[in-house]
């Protein structure tokens, strides 16, 4: 089963950017179907972006032309770059993983109960 490990969460100033890291083991990235979620405090996770395991993206709207996804296959990672980040975006961000049935190679899954693998969270604070 695939494991997943967060890094790169921290501070940044609005405007900024961050760049988080979702390493994959067990599994090779490109066998992967990966998301991004965030929470708010006392609010339900909500997606940020996913990415199919052929490679395709889909993001939340909130997010579009500022955030995108990409993927390291040499480093077995999934990259979330932030850009023109607000205090708004201020939450915990979480990676999540699924080894996808064949036939569902192109599928980006948004919802988080799709997920069989979750890492433990990183958390970005964007101050004003």
């Amino acid at each position: 089963q695939a494991q997943v490990a967060e890094s790169g969460g921290g501070s940044a100033q609005a405007g900024g950017s961050l760049r988080l890291s979702c390493t994959a083991s067990e599994h090779s990235i490109n066998t992967l179907a990966v998301g991004w979620f965030r929470q708010f405090p006392e609010k339900e996770r909500q997606l940020v972006g996913a990415i199919a395991a052929n490679g395709g993206r889909t993001y939340a709207d909130s997010v579009k032309g500022r955030f995108t996804l990409s993927r390291d296959m040499a480093k077995n990672t999934v990259y979330l770059q932030m850009n023109s980040l607000q205090p708004e975006d201020t939450a915990a961000y979480y990676c999540a993983a699924k080894t996808p049935p064949r036939d569902r190679n192109d599928y980006t899954y948004t919802e988080e109960s799709a997920y069989d693998f979750w890492g433990q969270g990183t958390q970005v604070t964007v101050s004003s």
